[in-house]
């Protein structure tokens, strides 16, 4: 797009113009020429900033003046959404602080009423509202309104005529015409400008879309969406928030310029805007740091804000975030309609990364169910068979060496089946993020230990553990596990280690049980040494009404410590 494709022909505004100024003195008429080349430079370049620059610039030398400015009329037309100035220098824009809003004073009356104002003295006019510290001595003024296709677009302000004079007719008629050809060249440049912005935003949803679909780490790709709506959004920060477990709403990713602590912190559920998010219901701040709305300490350090909920097909999966500094300009419509089909578009992309992390899911518990069949139907019953068929030449062995060796691998397919068939129970346990039973519990605390260790201990479960231990006793089942291998680590110097689960037991005093036992071939208990480890074993084992006890262990000639703790079910 250029500008050439959407604003009149020149020649004929330059025509048109020159019109206007029939019946003008001579003097008026012989400044035509630099009336041109105002209109000229006003229209060069699409970028609106930059535009809104120029506009300036051009202005003051147009009419003489020491300072121009112009104010964006906000979409409500009650004050000024952004002020571009000129002549006036980084030092003093510093010193003298905030931006006007357009809300009082003469600027607020070009608002209200957008026809030219001409003063000799603007500080003698009752509409005036003073000057804040620091602000350059301004007398002159001339301000005219900028209308876009007929609306009014904000006001072109000159102050402090070069000469020390005041405006004269002649200079308000040429900024008037230069007004005109303002509008069209901004006009143009927001043209230009929309159409850039929505390239951008929908780049920035190809992205998104393409990090959430593309298989990776969900958390980097939640990081990319905060990443985008930030850089998108012109703001000080992208946070992504999804459900807290204990209700509210979680900081789970941010991107920000600077350093924050935002990641974690929960939104409690009671706060009006989170109501809102659930809700599906769009909320826009227009200052965060005093919107009582705000419950989070993230308010505190930002101004306007956009929060978004990530709906798609009528279910809230989360929300988005964009707050911009304190003291920022506000979000346009523009911006906030092209942030809401962002979100939009980033919710389908999450809804559609998890139905695709759930098929894959599916994909591998269907995969571990058969291969747990296999072993179960094919590979066991083959064992099964192999160890009856030793069991009878066992009986017909006549040797008694031979009838010992045939019976240690009568023993060890024992053992060998009984690992399988904890291999098979874990290749059937449910997702990674639901509760773990008491064998997955087992068999992390072993897999634990076997790095200090330097080995992994032999294990084996008997019965159905899950199904018959309860939760208590699992939870200090587990405790005394982990102080057994522990202590076997520390003190027992043991090589080989072996770990039985039995949940088939029957107590002393009648009543089913668990117990559990670890062996080990180490060094054994040695005289006078701690015994707090035990100690805590046996009084866990007493609270739930059972007992702990320890034996020669698994050594040679009873080489070693055996633990066996167990507890009613």
């Amino acid at each position: 797009m250029t500008a050439e494709s959407v604003s009149p022909d020149p020649l004929a505004a330059a025509t048109e113009a020159t019109r206007s100024l029939q019946g003008l003195s001579t003097e008026l008429t012989a400044r035509v020429p630099q009336l041109l080349e105002a209109m000229r430079s006003v229209g060069t370049g699409l970028e609106l900033h930059s535009t809104l620059d120029r506009i300036c610039e051009t202005a003051a030398e147009l009419a003489g003046a020491r300072y121009a400015a112009i104010g964006v009329v906000d979409e409500k037309g009650a004050g000024l959404s952004d002020f571009v100035t000129y002549g006036v220098s980084d030092e003093v824009a510093r010193r003298i602080g905030r931006r006007p809003d357009g809300h009082a004073g003469l600027l607020g009356a070009l608002i209200r009423d957008p026809h030219t104002i001409r003063l000799a003295d603007l500080t003698a006019d009752p509409r005036s509202a003073g000057f804040p510290p620091g602000h350059p001595v301004m007398r002159t003024f001339l301000g005219v309104p900028i209308r876009v296709q007929g609306e009014i677009f904000g006001n072109l302000y000159l102050s402090e005529k070069r000469d020390g004079g005041e405006f004269n007719d002649y200079d308000e008629h040429m900024v008037r015409v230069l007004a005109t050809e303002a509008g069209i060249a901004i006009g143009n440049a927001r043209l230009y400008e929309a159409a850039r912005q929505r390239e951008r935003w929908i780049d920035g949803s190809v992205a998104v879309t393409t990090a959430l679909l593309s298989g990776g780490d969900a958390d980097d790709a939640l990081a990319v969406v905060a990443e985008q709506a930030r850089r998108l959004a012109d703001a000080d920060a992208g946070i992504v928030l999804l459900p807290a477990e204990e209700g509210g709403l979680e900081i789970a990713a941010v991107s920000s310029g600077r350093a924050t602590r935002l990641l974690g912190v929960v939104i409690p559920p009671e706060s009006a805007i989170v109501e809102q998010l659930l809700e599906g219901e769009a909320v826009f701040v227009r200052d965060s740091s005093t919107d009582p709305r705000m419950l989070s300490g993230m308010h505190l350090a930002y101004g306007p804000s956009m929060l978004l909920p990530l709906q798609s097909g009528g279910r809230v999966l989360g929300a988005l975030a964009m707050p911009r500094a304190r003291g920022a300009k506000p979000f346009a419509e523009a911006e906030r309609t092209l942030a809401t089909q962002f979100a939009s578009q980033a919710a389908l992309a999450l809804m559609m990364a998890e139905a695709q992390r759930d098929r894959e899911r599916l994909a591998v518990f269907e995969d571990r169910d058969r291969i747990a069949r296999d072993l179960h139907d094919l590979v066991i019953q083959r064992l099964f068979a192999t160890g009856m068929m030793l069991e009878s030449a066992q009986r017909k062995a006549i040797v008694p060496a031979v009838r010992e060796g045939v019976g240690k691998a009568v023993d060890e397919l024992d053992v060998t089946i009984q690992e399988i068939r904890t291999a098979i129970f874990a290749l059937q346990q449910g997702p990674a993020e639901a509760p773990s039973g008491l064998r997955t519990r087992v068999l992390r605390e072993i897999n634990m230990a076997a790095v200090p260790l330097g080995f992994k201990p032999a294990h084996r479960f008997l019965g159905a553990v899950d199904a018959t231990v309860g939760e208590l006793t699992g939870k200090n089942l587990i405790a005394a596990l982990r102080e057994a291998l522990s202590n076997a680590f520390r003190h027992a110097e043991a090589g080989r280690i072996e770990v039985v689960v039995d949940a088939t037991v029957t107590l002393p005093d009648g009543s089913p049980g668990v117990r559990l036992t670890v062996a080990d071939d180490g060094i054994g208990l040695p005289e006078g040494g701690r015994r707090s480890g035990l100690r805590n074993l046996a009084r866990r084992a007493e609270s739930l009404g059972g007992a702990s006890r320890c034996g020669p262990g698994i050594g040679e000639d009873g080489g070693g410590t055996t633990v066996v703790w167990e507890a009613p079910l």
